[in-house]
């Protein structure tokens, strides 16, 4: 009996908690060889003019857990790091791909949302896209690697480059005080939170920001996803409609991003992607952030759900809008057609 109580609460943990499923592109490598792939990279960057081919054949096709690997096994070899051999054997934005590559999603998370509050003026749009779109889990880890990669709080940080409300959205957010997904259906809570959302925007002049920051940073994502859609049963227009109507700017496009990720995450990472290629050549910074930190937890989801919304593949539309090297490690991170 102890034991058939053991698994079910490991089956709860598995279902009730944040630890979302995955859905990677890029996959452990079968028949695995780091030391001979760290000397196919020691000759790729010796050759004259530097062989991008194989370093792009390897490492997009290696999980974090196998370049990490090979980058200890090219220290033993080459007498140097992989990461400054990289560096000073690439450039441009294959570079930026290759050395994303080296660090583990939570590393990029957080280097990433470093470099989107590093010198003058902030880069809003990364750090709404980075804080709005991860889990809770995933904030908690990055987290715990900002503050070993730059020995400062994500919070703090987050706090001198922001201000006013968007500031309080986005600490809540980091403050990662979400509830646990749980197997009951709570329908008046449910019902309280709708109307609350409602009374607190739409019905009144003005909008009591705090309510709908306190709901939207706390509630548990199934239980959020309830809630808008009992909110149409209070208010004439749906949470974004709402949202669009009450807050303008960052604290406008971080509550769409909130909404549309707790609805569905990967489409909304498809309609970056898709804004990032709309016009001629593409976003390189978002292309790249997207591709780099989704590959190993959802980029699959992601393309299925692009191809849904574009009526052509993630793939083909990467082709028309990238070019050389670039392209070739994006095509290879994007891990096929549909």
């Amino acid at each position: 009996m102890a034991l058939v109580s053991e698994f079910l609460g490991q089956l709860t943990l598995a279902y009730g908690g944040e630890c979302e499923p995955k859905f990677p592109t890029v996959v452990p490598a079968r028949d695995f060889d780091p030391a001979k792939d760290a000397a196919r990279i020691e000759t790729a960057v010796k050759t004259k003019g530097v062989d991008e081919q194989t370093i792009i054949d390897i490492l997009t096709r290696r999980s974090y857990e196998q370049r990490r690997e090979i980058a200890f096994e090219y220290e033993k070899l080459a007498k140097k790091d992989l990461i400054s051999a990289l560096k000073a054997a690439l450039s441009g934005p294959l570079e930026a791909v290759m050395l994303g590559l080296m660090k583990s999603t939570a590393q990029y998370d957080a280097f990433q949302l470093k470099a989107s509050m590093k010198g003058l003026g902030t880069d809003e749009e990364s750090l709404i896209e980075l804080v709005c779109s991860r889990s809770s889990e995933e904030l908690l880890d990055i987290k715990k690697v900002y503050k070993e990669m730059f020995k400062k709080d994500l919070e703090k940080d987050v706090a001198g480059d922001t201000s006013g409300n968007f500031a309080k959205l986005l600490l809540a957010l980091v403050q990662t005080k979400r509830d646990e997904p749980s197997n009951v259906v709570d329908y008046e809570k449910i019902d309280q939170d709708a109307r609350a959302l409602y009374e607190a925007g739409v019905q009144k002049k003005g909008t009591d920001v705090a309510i709908w920051i306190s709901i939207m940073s706390q509630r548990s994502v199934p239980h959020l996803q309830k809630v808008f859609d009992r909110y149409k049963s209070y208010s004439p227009y749906d949470m974004k409609e709402s949202i669009k109507m009450e807050v303008k700017g960052d604290l406008e496009k971080s509550f769409l991003t909130l909404v549309e990720c707790f609805e569905n995450k990967q489409l909304y990472f498809a309609s970056r992607l898709g804004d990032a290629m709309k016009s001629k050549g593409a976003k390189e910074k978002v292309l790249t952030r997207i591709l780099v930190s989704r590959c190993e937890v959802d980029l699959m989801k992601i393309r299925t759900e692009f191809k849904k919304q574009n009526g052509k593949s993630l793939y083909q539309t990467i082709t028309e809008h990238t070019k050389g090297d670039y392209q070739k490690a994006l095509l290879s991170l994007c891990g096929g057609d549909d």
